[in-house]
């Protein structure tokens, strides 16, 4: 059988391997399940089943679709793997360590995006294809075995989380299953550049995890322009469904600003975050800028973050400066894709 029609079983629960793999005994496909979460890459690693269900499971069935075709490695600490998909094409998953040693994996849900944010790497590439929920959990499961046990995933990597929120779901079900890998929802964050109707969606059919903002910038006119999606989904609409995730879920929201120099750092745009922030129970995240070549930009000055920052604490607004990573491998925010594949060979 080629390796396009084997069934492929890292992004189903265990009662859907069961059934797929017409199991009669169905604690086999628990045990399956078991060992998937636990990073095995070939059946025959699954020693509590026999031989011979072995090489009948590997003639009809594979653990991984995908591959790492490039691993980079920041001297931040940074691991940047770029994933070749069954059909050729390619995204980029991140592996960021925090001061306190905490192990976040940034995941990729489409093959480029349809977004096309104008400081953002991804936006120049277009948009492919939806990723399948399999190859989302394998993008965690190849950065576990590489890294160890990881405590975070976010869902900030290349594409619109809100436009294949059906991948995403059944992949953290995958993932916060008690029967395997028993991931804490706690510790999962899904970012959207403001797609109303999936974060209405969100609220009101789950999964009940942290949602992140990428505002970028509050004045409306300079958000159209930074961000397409701000004019099918306009910020009195935006906060309105932000607060209506907060209230609805009680989960943490963040509001994700990459500063430009000299575009969103003066006190008007501290202004209008101020209007747009002032009435939310939100934190505020700020990203300098991460270059990307070819783009109209430049990194904003020190003097200009902090002056900023403090504009912002002057409205009392929580706000927190975070640190860059992985820009030396092309793997901080904004960054992914560069060298990613948007067609199949």
């Amino acid at each position: 059988m080629s390796d396009e029609k084997l069934i492929r079983l890292t992004g189903m629960l265990p009662e859907e391997i069961s059934e797929a793999l017409s199991l009669k005994a169905g604690f086999r496909g628990k045990q399956i399940f078991k060992w998937i979460a636990s990073g095995v890459e070939s059946f025959d690693e699954m020693t509590n089943l026999s031989k011979d269900m072995r090489v009948d499971l590997s003639e009809r069935a594979t653990l991984r679709s995908t591959t790492i075709s490039e691993k980079l490695e920041d001297p931040d600490g940074t691991i940047k793997l770029q994933i070749r998909l069954f059909d050729g094409m390619c995204v980029e998953t991140v592996l960021l360590t925090d001061a306190d040693g905490r192990k976040t994996a940034c995941v990729s849900c489409q093959v480029g995006c349809a977004m096309g944010c104008a400081f953002c790497q991804t936006g120049k590439l277009g948009f492919a294809r939806n990723l399948t929920a399999d190859e989302i959990v394998e993008q965690f499961l190849h950065l576990e075995k590489i890294c160890g046990t990881l405590d975070n995933i976010v869902f900030m990597g290349m594409g619109e989380p809100m436009l294949n929120l059906g991948a995403i779901r059944k992949a953290i079900a995958v993932l916060t299953s008690a029967e395997g890998r028993a991931l804490s929802p706690r510790r999962i964050t899904i970012s959207t550049s403001g797609v109303i109707k999936g974060i209405y969606d969100l609220a009101d059919n789950g999964p009940a995890v942290r949602l992140a903002i990428s505002l970028t910038a509050a004045n409306p006119d300079l958000r159209t322009k930074l961000m397409p999606v701000n004019k099918a989904n306009p910020l009195p609409e935006l906060s309105k469904a932000i607060g209506y995730y907060i209230e609805k879920t009680g989960k943490r929201c963040t509001l994700e600003a990459a500063l430009l120099g000299g575009v969103n750092t003066d006190a008007e745009s501290a202004r209008f975050m101020k209007e747009f922030a002032g009435t939310l129970p939100v934190h505020i995240n700020l990203i300098p800028w991460n270059p990307v070549e070819g783009l109209p930009y430049h990194e904003p000055t020190t003097k200009e973050c902090r002056a900023y920052i403090q504009m912002l604490e002057n409205y009392g607004l929580q706000v927190t400066q975070r640190t860059r990573r992985g820009r030396k491998i092309g793997g901080a925010c904004g960054q992914l894709g560069k060298t990613c594949k948007t067609t199949a060979d």
